[in-house]
């Protein structure tokens, strides 16, 4: 007498559906490596930062920066960011406690390796890590149309407002 043993294949497939989905949401949540960084989760600093510009990860510099930054908005970069004071302590508040050397340290300590947190830039652009990620940029490409500035990543990483950073 033959025994034969019938596999069933539904769950089978819908299993190795499942896995196969579940290995592209994963390699998504971990791709760039170094090259991701939490986006910023507070509407307030979304409405805010993000009105003139995208609103950077807290991650991307320490906490002395954003306390120098956020106690200089009259002269934010050439421009008058100034917001009420409550405004700009929940603001503040929030940069801080997501900062690189604070909660944020995940994926930012490639990005501060050689900076002193005391005298850390508030560009991020000057960050060393950066300077070397984007050395081969030609200066022709910063000047273009779409992009016009450093601080413009969306022109270069679509996805910066999700934030992944790679190419």
């Amino acid at each position: 007498m033959k025994i034969t043993t019938k596999i069933p294949t539904r769950p089978l497939v819908l299993g190795l559906l499942v896995l196969g989905f579940s290995a592209i949401v994963l390699g998504r949540a971990q791709a760039g490596g170094g090259h991701f960084y939490s986006p910023v989760a507070d509407p307030v600093v979304k409405e805010e930062c993000g009105s003139c510009h995208l609103a950077f990860a807290p991650s991307m510099l320490p906490a002395s920066s954003w306390k120098r930054m956020m106690g200089e908005l009259k002269n934010h970069f050439g421009d008058d960011a100034s917001v009420d004071a409550a405004t700009a302590k929940q603001i503040t508040d929030y940069l801080v406690a997501n900062a690189a050397d604070t909660g944020g340290r995940r994926f930012s300590e490639k990005l501060l390796r050689g900076v002193s947190v005391a005298s850390a830039p508030q560009r991020i652009t000057e960050l060393p890590k950066w300077v070397s990620e984007h050395r081969k940029v030609p200066d022709w490409e910063w000047r273009h149309k779409d992009v016009r500035t450093k601080a413009n990543c969306v022109a270069c990483h679509a996805d910066a407002a999700r934030g992944y950073y790679d190419e």
